[in-house]
């Protein structure tokens, strides 16, 4: 007679389990066994792989066009076939790391975005680069996947910087991508293969170190996959993203945009009510309705708005020629990425930890609020008093510094919102937020840059925008970090009363439980325990007030 097979029911704790548990199952270190610092340490390039694989693209760009003799609308396809990549793999990453994982899921996807970075650097034609960077996309499930793996093994109260150095990481990569792509294709001979051949590198030593750092999941949810709502998703993501991305080329008011528009909002509506009848759904809907994932996920799109806007609007001000436009610095791609953005990207990863130092003093809330004001006060910095090079990395800093604060608390929203056995879905969820927030801004931007242009320009002269279109543009960018400082004081309103997030399993969750015990001995509680963490913030699941 065949065994039956016990399913847990859905939102159910799962049951405690100690640490070494299964050893014959193991195939990495044991889970509890990686010091907090080392589990960092190999994680980060796994973090800085996620943001390089999005931004390498950009500065070459015009390399890949002239050798390969594209157009430019056929060339922006490179960015948007990551674009489309990310938003189909992440949720279902996310989801199998929670299911079956979060090891296998890194080291598979990592494998996927070397084997990507190979075909880009050995690609020579425009269909087998697309292939690569579809690859390359997969990326973006790294970063939810190393910060619920972090969840399970770092202790709780040291957790928000371990979560800030990550986010550091991804800040900090962006930058570095530009300098490299730039340093690497200086010269009459240099081509866009020796761009890729670094990305390949970095994802290889990536791989290498959540092989030997990463250990398993200590309880992995289990259960079935749900196919049907993870294709309804990808389909209403694509559908949404793909005119956002093209409509400057398609014409907002096309037929292609307005129909995938329609096609997004019909594709969403099927979705919900698969996702509400399946027995296992790929997204807990009930999740969304969560106070502390909502706003988390309202903050994230703000926060990629503003990301893209200073990235593009530095990049695009600081190469304008002054002695045509009248502002502007002239400055070659290196030296923008070199000058003007790189200073922003550093002072991302310096505040990292910073931010989640204050995230655990101050709680996360008021931080994310404050590292907003930051990039408010950055923005009005660029829209004002743009017309010196100070001025405009002072500005970048700012931003970062921004960025840095919001890389590192809103996970911890996530964290601290939801139970553990959907940190994975969560978390990707999130990353996709900022991606749709990244990818209207940068819609958005291109648009108000083309709509009003300097006229009587010398013949043979490219089009360029008027100077009141970038003030316009990082004037957006100040409203939506000052969004996020409205959503930070009056939606996530969780630092006070302070919450009890109860990790169900975990050498986390086990860890912590000592510390208590041996801090705080009871005479009405057993000896052990199956496991409580205690970490500043609140929300839904598997909370208890103090």
């Amino acid at each position: 007679m065949p065994a039956t097979r016990r399913t847990r029911p859905r939102g159910a704790p799962r049951p405690p389990r100690g640490r070494g548990s299964l050893p014959g199952r193991i195939t990495g270190p044991a889970p509890g066994s990686v010091p907090g610092p080392l589990l960092v340490l190999a994680l980060a390039p796994a973090a800085m792989v996620v943001s390089v694989m999005q931004t390498v693209v950009v500065p070459i760009l015009p390399v890949i066009r002239n050798e390969l003799s594209l157009s430019s609308s056929a060339a922006s396809w490179l960015i948007t076939a990551t674009l489309l990549s990310a938003a189909v793999s992440t949720p279902l990453l996310g989801r199998l790391g929670d299911q079956h994982g979060k090891r296998p899921v890194l080291l598979g996807v990592l494998a996927l975005t070397t084997a990507g970075s190979v075909l880009a650097a050995t690609a020579g034609s425009l269909p087998l680069l697309i292939t690569a960077r579809v690859l390359q996309g997969s990326s973006t499930a790294l970063f939810p996947l190393a910060l619920a793996v972090l969840r399970d093994e770092v202790r709780p109260d040291r957790l928000p910087g371990a979560m800030g150095l990550v986010s550091g990481t991804l800040a900090f990569g962006s930058g570095s991508a530009l300098v490299g792509a730039g340093l690497l294709t200086r010269g009459p001979e240099a081509g866009y293969d020796r761009v890729f051949w670094l990305a390949t590198a970095l994802s290889a030593v990536a791989l290498a170190a959540v092989a030997l750092a990463v250990p398993p999941s200590p309880e992995p949810a289990g259960g079935r996959t749900d196919w049907a709502g993870a294709a309804l998703l990808a389909t209403a993501l694509v559908l949404f993203l793909l005119p956002v991305s093209q409509g400057n080329t398609w014409g907002w008011d096309s037929p292609r945009v307005l129909g995938c528009l329609a096609g997004a909002a019909v594709a969403t509506s099927v979705w919900v009510l698969v996702e509400r009848r399946v027995r296992e759904p790929m997204v807990d809907l009930r999740m969304f309705l969560l106070r502390p994932v909502l706003f988390t996920n309202i903050a994230g799109v703000l926060l990629g708005f503003g990301l893209f806007t200073q990235f593009i609007g530095v990049s695009y001000l600081v190469q304008t020629p002054p002695d045509i436009a009248g502002y502007g610095f002239g400055a070659s791609v290196l030296r923008a990425s070199v000058v003007y953005l790189l200073p922003g990207a550093t002072a991302s990863l310096a505040a990292a930890r910073l931010g989640g130092v204050l995230a655990h003093r101050l709680g996360p809330r008021i931080t994310l609020a404050a590292g907003a004001g930051a990039g408010v006060a950055g923005f009005a910095v660029l829209a004002l008093a743009h017309g010196t090079p100070a001025a405009v990395v002072t500005g970048g800093v700012l931003t970062g510094i921004a960025v840095a604060f919001g890389f590192a608390t809103l996970p911890a929203f996530i964290v601290a919102g939801v139970p553990a056995h959907q940190s994975g879905i969560a978390g990707g969820l999130n990353s996709i937020s900022r991606s749709v927030g990244s990818s209207v801004a940068s819609a958005v931007i291109t648009a108000l840059l083309a709509a009003g242009t300097l006229p009587d320009l010398p013949p043979g002269a490219p089009a360029l925008p008027a100077e009141s279109q970038y003030t316009l543009s990082f004037a957006l960018g100040g409203a939506a970090f000052a969004l996020v400082v409205l959503v930070a004081l009056a939606g996530l309103n969780l630092d006070r009363p302070r919450a009890r997030v109860v990790l169900e399993t975990g050498p986390a969750a086990d860890r912590q439980a000592e510390g208590r015990q041996a801090e705080e001995p009871s005479a009405d509680g057993p000896p052990g325990g199956s496991g409580g963490a205690v970490l500043p913030g609140a929300g839904a699941g598997a909370l208890s007030r103090e």
